[in-house]
């Protein structure tokens, strides 16, 4: 039963490490091609590269929002963040809260 337990914690743990590095990897990507586009100021909203639009159309967007702290809300315009997703087609739902920012449309 000790090696089963054990089994089961090597598994959540390669599991959360997996996770963690899947969404470094995306945080990386998304700071590379798509940060000057959701600087601020808030305007110009100026639409995104292709390239930043493939990285948004693969990130794992709920793991994204959940590092978003008020630091970086001071760095990156939520607003401008999305224009962005909207533009490459992968908008926020209704309501979808990404730090302590809540998208209404």
């Amino acid at each position: 039963m000790a090696k089963l337990m054990d089994l089961c914690f090597i598994i959540l743990t390669i599991g959360v490490a997996v996770s963690a590095d899947e969404c470094e990897g995306d945080r990386q990507a998304m700071i590379k091609e798509c940060a000057k586009y959701q600087k601020w100021p808030a305007n110009p909203k100026i639409d995104p590269s292709d390239a930043c639009c493939a990285v948004w159309q693969k990130a794992n967007i709920p793991c994204l929002c959940a590092g978003v702290t008020k630091e970086k809300e001071k760095i990156y315009c939520m607003e401008k963040v999305g224009y962005v997703a909207n533009f490459c087609k992968k908008p926020f739902p209704h309501g979808y809260k990404c730090g302590s920012y809540t998208f209404l449309a």
